[in-house]
């Protein structure tokens, strides 16, 4: 699986409504095959930042960065962003979320 977080430090004037800039881009990965996980969270301590956790099949991501709407997002937040966003995107083993082993709720 390839799991990826990206950090995107929002221009004042956007952050407010980054989340609808990006809906429509939002959607189209949700959709796609191989997508198994899309989603938004804004940052507690940097207000301006929205950090996006996804996840995708082995050979699903080079489809996902070659599609229309992820070009189209690229054009799309240039103009919402403050600064090139921050990235990790590795391979890892596994297929999705497991439980966490030292906290458990009965």
């Amino acid at each position: 699986m390839i799991f990826i977080v990206v950090k995107f430090k929002t221009r004042p004037e956007y952050t407010e409504k980054f989340m609808d800039v990006v809906a429509d881009f939002t959607a189209a990965t949700r959709a796609e095959p191989g997508n198994k996980w899309f989603e938004w969270s804004r940052s507690v301590e940097e207000t301006d930042t929205y950090v996006l956790v996804e996840a995708f099949e082995d050979d699903a991501a080079g489809a996902h960065v070659n599609s229309d709407h992820f070009k189209q997002a690229m054009i799309d937040m240039k103009l919402a962003l403050a600064e090139t966003p921050q990235i990790i995107s590795h391979t890892i083993d596994g297929s999705g979320w497991d439980r966490m082993g030292e906290l458990q709720i009965d």
